[in-house]
């Protein structure tokens, strides 16, 4: 009999992974008294069957699974704005998990309404990520209480797999691979479970790149043009942005180009991103060529900032929007074509060719053109 009590509900960002999956059932049992659990798994361009990952939501336990396609959004509100900001993490590490990270807040927000849910939470156990989708989620909705199950919690990677195995819960991590990865289709990001900064990484941590061992001998040749910044063509065929970053990826992977690696102390990161690198090293030197030497001093500045934002959270602030400003101001010159040449890891600019500037009375019907 239905006594008219309102369910709690909360709506939970799921990946499919250890931590979130080890959500979906800590969540509804100390909720205090029943409780919904609604999952959105997100489309981020990732390798995978996100059906399978919705089923293993339900399994587990989930009311309801929502799985989003937001390619779409992630590329040209995202990516392509990092990409004309030249926003890199310390000078060189392409931003994959950090960029996602306000999208998947919108989105938490978004279903969270759809749902008339108050309460949201993810499985992000490390305390950075963690910040960064709980701040998008404030800038967006104060209202909402944001859970964190996986960072609040006291056991380690390897008590959570044996925890998710004792209570019949399927996860992709195992004592014998414990290594996370966080992924979309700007690269991959794998923390490298047990291994210290002294240990190279096995190779079974890699996905998107060869190792140089098995790279063709013969180097590939790519040119990339940009319109305004944004890469609109490779090899001469125009492309989505979606497009370039898979055809671009696929090439410089196979060559075994974007492997970087983040020692800390007790672990070893490990990020791999083919398509991002090729084209932040396409856009920068670009930019170099065609702008005055006191803009691309200042644009360096514009950089750093915006990388630093992005990396704590501050996606959504007016400081993120005025620097947008200032990107796009600058980005009208990025015009023209880069050719790199990739071989066993390494990818080097060989040729430049920026566009011709357009003429004066062209531009002015573009402009004229606008209705008023």
């Amino acid at each position: 009999m239905n006594s008219g009590r309102t369910v709690p509900r909360t709506v939970l960002a799921f990946s499919g992974g250890l931590h979130g999956s080890l959500a979906i059932r800590s969540l509804a049992e100390t909720a205090g008294g029943p409780c919904e659990i609604v999952t959105i798994t997100l489309d981020l361009g990732q390798a995978g069957e996100l059906e399978e990952v919705r089923d293993r939501a339900l399994a587990i336990g989930a009311a309801r699974a929502h799985v989003l396609d937001v390619r779409e959004e992630l590329a040209r509100a995202h990516i392509a704005r990092a990409l004309r900001a030249d926003a890199l993490a310390d000078d060189r590490l392409p931003m994959i998990s950090a960029l996602s990270a306000p999208l998947i807040a919108r989105k938490l927000v978004e279903i969270a309404a759809i749902e008339q849910a108050k309460t949201v939470a993810h499985g992000a156990a490390d305390p950075a990520a963690a910040a960064r989708i709980e701040a998008g989620v404030r800038a967006l909705d104060a209202s909402l209480t944001v859970l964190a199950p996986a960072r609040d919690s006291t056991i380690g990677r390897l008590e959570s797999i044996e925890s998710a195995v004792s209570r019949g819960i399927t996860v992709p991590a195992t004592a014998a691979q414990p290594h996370s990865a966080d992924s979309s289709m700007w690269g991959r990001v794998v923390a490298c479970g047990g291994l210290d900064s002294w240990h190279e990484p096995p190779e079974d941590v890699f996905a998107l790149t060869h190792p140089t061992s098995a790279c063709s001998p013969e180097p590939a040749y790519l040119d990339i043009a940009f319109e305004r910044g944004t890469p609109i063509s490779v090899n001469g065929v125009s492309m989505s942005l979606i497009d370039v970053i898979a055809t671009v990826g696929m090439i410089a992977g196979t060559h075994g180009v974007g492997r970087l690696e983040v020692a800390a102390s007790r672990a070893r990161e490990v990020t791999e991103a083919p398509a991002a690198v090729v084209l932040h090293a396409a856009h920068a030197d670009l930019q170099k060529l065609v702008t005055p030497k006191d803009v691309a001093r200042f644009s360096r500045r514009v950089s750093r900032e915006y990388a630093d934002l992005i990396e704590r959270g501050a996606w959504f602030s007016p400081l993120r929007e005025a620097l947008d400003a200032y990107v796009d101001r600058i980005q009208e010159r990025v015009n023209g074509t880069i050719r790199l040449r990739l071989l066993k890891g390494d990818a080097r600019i060989v040729g430049r060719k920026p566009a011709e500037p357009q003429p004066a009375a062209k531009r002015l019907k573009v402009v004229s053109a606008k209705p008023h």
